[in-house]
């Protein structure tokens, strides 16, 4: 496998698929999720379905296909996916009199209903959510993190007012760090988007932002106020109480299976994948070693345990193939199982097994008789854990001393030289799209968000000299 800190993508390609979890479709820019890979998905899918549940957010599904006409009602929604959209021109041999999109997201296709479904202010707020897949035609691709083809959730919801709109938005935001932090042990920086980053029709964008192992970004998760945007274009109106009909405020939101990808490069290391348990899925893998065939009671008692293990709902898998005990140890470090359980004749003799925890050094003789309460402990440590580490590694890699363009070329070039993550820059702005672009030109960095809580507020723009409008996190991203 390449080394993770000499070609930091070379070896996330390698072990994604040595780990099994996807394969390259015959699609450009497509990937197969295999069935690891997709159970990862499934419970992400779980614990946001608790928080929609939470709110009385229901799931629904819409057609992939979407009538151009549809994309025409909203200009800076057309404009910003345009280059990004397959088209289905004909079926049959014979053209359709109106091409089909396929979805690159459903604002359209939902405010088109949300127009024949919303009537009166009895009916709000109405909020929906639905797992789907989208189409973008990525030029670069990079499986999880950047298809052609992804799997995401997307929420739509119409509201009163603005207040209430803006309510809704940030809430999702706050759970998208909560799901990020708490589930999945990925540190995200929360703020508002620039508007040259905001989502296309938006008035307002949000994101949680993360920070990998090489320092790059990933954006986790985006949340919009659309303000009256769509319902002006979708005609989405109610009779309000003074009897008067008025637009909607609406709001979307969304996190895909890029959230997969920030999890391999937030914990993985050179022997592979490293997952919390929340998602892992293998939690425990037992595993008999030694002479273990000519002693029945080594599989009894990992019968038992895995028995007893799996009555607790843990994801538990046994491996007694017949391949050697270091060629298991690496293809079950390889694959992110949180912990290992070994036993063979002489443990069985001495009334312990052999314990290794997947992201910590050593192994540990634990008792028979205590192993239950040990390994529920451990599993409860994990993710914690694995939090502070990240959040540890990610306060080494962020920069607050970079004011000009010629300090941020100079920070570049040390860490190239020093074969170290370039991380995420805080930086001053003037408010400027030219900034920006500068910024981009010249070394490729571009604005992540403007923070909520800044570490500190930086007061000179840093292109122009200017004073600073907003303090910005800047940083390479995937």
């Amino acid at each position: 496998m390449a080394e993770k800190t000499n070609d930091f993508t070379q070896w996330y390609l390698q072990t994604v698929q040595q780990a099994e979890l996807m394969a390259y479709s015959p699609v450009r820019g497509s990937i197969i999720f295999r069935p690891d890979g997709y159970e990862l998905w499934e419970h992400i899918q779980e614990e946001f379905n608790t928080y929609l549940k939470s709110q009385d957010i229901r799931n629904a599904y819409f057609p992939m296909l979407i009538p151009q006409s549809f994309f025409m009602k909203e200009a800076d929604h057309v404009e910003g996916f345009a280059p990004e959209i397959p088209w289905v021109t004909e079926v049959g041999g014979e053209k359709l009199e109106e091409p089909l999109g396929l979805r690159p997201t459903s604002e359209t296709m939902i405010g088109n209903a949300f127009s024949d479904w919303i009537h009166s202010y009895r009916d709000l707020p109405y909020q929906i959510n639905q797992w789907a897949n989208v189409f973008r035609w990525e030029k670069k691709t990079l499986p999880f993190l950047r298809t052609s083809e992804f799997l995401w959730q997307e929420g739509h919801t119409a509201h009163a007012d603005e207040e209430d709109a803006r309510k809704r938005t940030i809430s999702v935001l706050d759970e998208y760090a909560h799901l990020c932090e708490d589930f999945l042990a990925i540190p995200v920086y929360k703020g508002q988007k620039t508007p040259s980053e905001r989502f296309a029709g938006a008035v307002d964008t949000y994101s949680v932002e993360a920070m990998m192992q090489d320092g790059k970004a990933v954006q986790a998760g985006t949340s919009h106020y659309m303000g009256t945007n769509f319902a002006e274009a979708f005609d989405i109106t109610y009779l309000n109480k003074e009897n008067e009909h008025v637009f909607t405020h609406t709001t979307s939101w969304g996190a895909s299976t890029r959230l997969i990808g920030s999890l391999i490069m937030t914990h993985g290391d050179q022997n592979g994948l490293i997952f919390p348990p929340t998602v892992a899925p293998t939690q425990v893998i037992l595993m008999p070693v030694g002479p273990w065939r000519k002693n029945p009671a080594v599989m009894e008692k990992l019968d038992e345990i895995f028995s007893t293990f799996k009555s607790k709902g843990y994801r538990v898998r046994l491996d007694d193939s017949d391949n050697t005990p270091g060629y298991k140890f690496n293809e079950w470090e390889l694959k992110g199982a949180c912990i290992r359980i070994e036993c063979g004749p002489r443990d069985i003799e001495n009334g312990h097994v052999m314990v290794k925890i997947r992201d910590v050094e050593g192994k540990e003789k634990v008792p028979f008789g205590s192993l239950d309460e040990y390994i529920e402990t451990q599993l409860k440590a994990m993710t914690p854990r694995l939090l502070e580490k990240a959040r540890a590694r990610n306060k080494e890699n962020e920069h607050f001393d970079i004011d000009s363009l010629d300090d941020l070329k100079a920070h570049i070039k040390n860490c190239q030289n020093e074969n170290r993550p370039t991380g995420f820059v805080l930086i001053g702005w003037d408010g400027t799209e030219e900034t920006e672009a500068k910024i981009k030109e010249e070394t490729g960095f571009t604005t992540r968000n403007i923070p909520f809580e800044a570490p500190m507020e930086k007061t000179t723009d840093i292109i122009s000299g200017k004073p600073a409008k907003h303090t910005v996190w800047i940083a390479r991203a995937y």
